[in-house]
């Protein structure tokens, strides 16, 4: 890859990363609409939390009223970090019967009350003909587009969920976009959109496509650490050019969960390292040379992706790693200090160009800068992790940045 590609693509992930995650937008306000062939008092039924079919998409298992000034206490179907219905105290004003409310979220028992400070939902039903138009609107403050974005569509998935129930009385599960099959045409799609910067021949498109197989293989890892860790459900989203992304089903419970499911996104690929390199040597001993360079290319991408991921950025894996095992101030910058220097080190030994290392290490403090604060903060602290916890992830920490470590010094000599 070029020096002007490197670049490009380098730049263009930071600007978006800032754009989807950090830029200030201040208060927004998110409004969809759909014109609904039912009558209007059905579809009151099933948006207004109190009526008789809220439970419509399984979302709200019930709702109970706490006073007489519109104060109601939700249950929902989402599991919290203990596995159990997540409840949301809500107050509800500017109720129409029949035709309108707004809901603004007092507290729930996942979140810190200062996640909803500035939310209000409104819904809105009006005839139009034989039909029912309504309106879904939501505001808030955000920071970075990628929230607002999520909230939109989901918005438009609830309306066209409604039409649906309304028109034969059962909710449909799922949609298009986390089907596995519209996630295979995105994983391609982010391969094609790769190959460019890779070169336009079959070389390229051959590294484009192993790139898009690493970041698939590193984000399974954190999947199986979900199931491992009790989530019942847990699923993995391609974005094209920014990669993918795992996610559970339902908050962390605790500092040990947070760093195991972390690391094992690189642990997973550590064991397949030594794999493809013994099977590289196995292959070209036999005369398989193509085969040989493609498992070599393999396995380097996975080592340099991987380790790479264990750079002490906030929202890196080696930095959530780093923050759970060294909870004190003074020894998460040590160790921050130890393992960057220790990355750098590598890089160096691997025959990247000082220059090289310092833009690195200069784009992964812009990275930290740019991600630092962006988590959502829970309703209560995760449990403490324990001595012999701590002891056990700093040791697979080193132990992981060891194999891939060694992944990219064995590949780096091969392309010698």
């Amino acid at each position: 890859m070029s020096v002007i590609a490197t670049v490009t693509l380098v730049a263009g992930n930071l600007g978006l990363i800032f754009l989807l995650m950090t830029a200030p937008l201040g208060l927004r306000t998110v409004s969809v609409n759909r014109v609904i062939k039912a009558e209007r008092n059905r579809l009151w039924q099933a948006l207004w939390p109190l009526a008789s079919d809220a439970g419509w998409s399984g979302e709200i298992l019930s709702t109970e009223p706490l006073d007489g000034e519109g104060m109601a206490l939700i249950k929902l179907s989402w599991e919290g970090r203990d596995g159990r219905p997540i409840e949301r105290k809500a107050r509800f004003d500017d109720v129409v019967e029949g035709s309108r409310f707004s809901m603004r979220v007092i507290e729930d028992t996942a979140l810190d009350p200062s996640f909803w400070t500035d939310y209000r939902e409104t819904t809105e039903l009006a005839p139009e003909g034989g039909a029912t138009r309504v309106t879904l609107t939501q505001t808030d403050r955000y920071r970075g587009v990628a929230f607002l974005i999520f909230r939109y569509f989901a918005m438009r998935r609830e309306l066209a969920k409604l039409q649906v129930w309304a028109r034969t009385g059962k909710y449909r599960k799922g949609g298009w976009f986390e089907h596995p099959v519209s996630q295979i045409g995105f994983a391609v799609l982010s391969a094609f959109i790769l190959w460019p910067f890779f070169g336009l021949n079959p070389g390229g498109l051959a590294l484009a496509a192993i790139l898009t197989s690493v970041v698939a293989l590193h984000e399974l890892g954190h999947m199986a650490a979900f199931r491992l860790t009790g989530h019942r459900r847990a699923r993995m989203i391609f974005i094209p050019l920014l990669g993918g992304i795992a996610i559970g089903g339902r908050p962390y419970d605790s500092r040990f969960e947070v760093a195991f499911v972390a690391l094992m996104g690189a642990g997973f690929s550590a064991f397949l390292v030594p794999v493809l390199i013994a099977a590289s040597g196995f292959a070209g001993s036999a005369g398989h040379h193509l085969a040989a360079a493609l498992l070599a290319t393999l396995a380097g991408c996975a080592a340099l992706f991987n380790i790479a991921n264990l750079v002490p950025v906030w929202k890196f894996d080696g930095g959530q790693v780093l923050r759970q095992i060294c909870p004190e101030p003074l020894a998460l910058a040590l160790a921050s200090f130890l393992l960057l220097s220790a990355l750098l080190a590598l890089g160096w030994r691997a025959g990247f160009s000082p220059s090289f290392l310092l833009v690195a290490g200069a784009v992964f403090s812009m990275l930290s800068l740019l991600t630092v604060g962006s988590g959502v903060k829970p309703r209560h602290e995760l449990k403490p992790i324990r001595a012999f916890d701590r002891l056990a992830m700093a040791g697979a920490l080193l132990a992981v940045f060891s194999i891939h470590g060694y992944g990219v010094l064995w590949a780096a000599a091969q392309l010698m």
